[in-house]
Parts: C-alpha cells; sequence; structure tokens
C-alpha cells in the first residue's frame, strides 16, 4: 500500500487520531506534550501515530493533510489543527464538543 493511502486508512479507521511526536506516555515535543494533554482532558480514547518512528508518514502527512507542522489532530476524519488550535478550541469548549460527538467504535 503506498504511504498517502495508508494515512488515508489510519484517518478513516481511527475516530480521534493525533499524529504526534512520541506518545502521549513519553511526548517528544512541548506541543505534543500540551495535545495529548488536551485529549486526555476531555475523556475519551484516541489513537497516536509517532512520526518520529516512522519517517515516511512525518514526510508524507504534510501534503495528505495540506498541514505544514505538528501535532495534527483529526477527529472524525477531517483535520482539526495542531496544538494552538486545539488550545484555542479547548478554551471555548468546542474541542469538548467535537470530541463528545463522535460515535465510539462498537
Amino acid at each position: 500500500m503506498d504511504i498517502e493511502k495508508e494515512i488515508q486508512e489510519q484517518i478513516k479507521s481511527n475516530p480521534i487520531l493525533l499524529y504526534m511526536k512520541g506518545s502521549p506516555d513519553a511526548p517528544q515535543c512541548g506541543f505534543s506534550s500540551r495535545a495529548t494533554q488536551l485529549l486526555i482532558s476531555c475523556g475519551k480514547p484516541f489513537s497516536f501515530v509517532d512520526i518520529l518512528s516512522n519517517s515516511e508518514i512525518r514526510t508524507n502527512l504534510p501534503k495528505v493533510s495540506n498541514w505544514p507542522t505538528f501535532p495534527q489532530l483529526f477527529i472524525g476524519g477531517e483535520l482539526v489543527g495542531g496544538s494552538d488550535i486545539m488550545v484555542e478550541m479547548h478554551e471555548k469548549g468546542e474541542l469538548q464538543e467535537m470530541i463528545d460527538s463522535v460515535e465510539e467504535e462498537s
């Protein structure tokens, strides 16, 4: 499978997906750390992909998402944005609303 198709499949099959540096337990940059803290505070499980351990995804995701920086949050298959946007949305209660609107995969 080509890498762009793989990325699209990841986005489609994970209701809440964060492409980040490191993992939620051990984020490798402040932005990824802030993004995971916001998601954890919303109280729903989320998936993540460590872009540091997968250089192909790190290189190709910006082409797929049309977003140059990391982390990148996708909810319901749509790009939400990076940690700055997440902080803004969290402060307005919009991030929680979006996450709550995602149907649990059964």
